[in-house]
């Protein structure tokens, strides 16, 4: 299979620097699949899972929060708010974030509180689902 160049960052450093034959990540619109010699493309990402297939057919898993992604002349460059690798997620932690959220949400709170208290569940819920 093709294959294109990733760079995978976020204000913490560089996650991912190489060849690879797919990317799958949640945009605001859905879920996108990148491919080699994929059209130019510019877009913010979602809350959800990403899956980067590298050059050597094997899949890894990670939790992405936010950002954008870019296609432009067979380079993507995924520029995340966070990402998390599957195997470095501290699923225990996820969850206590989850049970937090979820008492939030039991309050009476202002809007602003209650859309920050579902963002809150939903990361801890994605990196659940993903260090799992």
């Amino acid at each position: 299979m093709s294959v294109f160049h990733l760079k995978i960052v976020t204000a913490d450093g560089k996650f991912f620097d190489g060849e690879a034959e797919r990317v799958l990540v949640r945009t605001i619109d859905g879920d996108v699949c990148i491919l080699a010699r994929h059209i130019p493309y510019l877009t913010a990402l979602g809350m959800g899972e990403c899956r980067v297939t590298g050059s050597n057919g094997e899949t890894r898993r990670a939790a992405c929060m936010g950002g954008m992604l870019s296609v432009m002349d067979n380079e993507v460059t995924l520029i995340a708010t966070t990402f998390e690798w599957a195997e470095d997620i501290d699923v225990s932690r996820a969850e206590r974030a989850r049970r937090r959220a979820e008492e939030l949400l039991h309050k009476h709170l202002e809007t602003r509180d209650l859309e920050l208290a579902q963002a809150r569940l939903k990361r801890a819920l994605t990196r659940i689902q993903v260090g799992k």
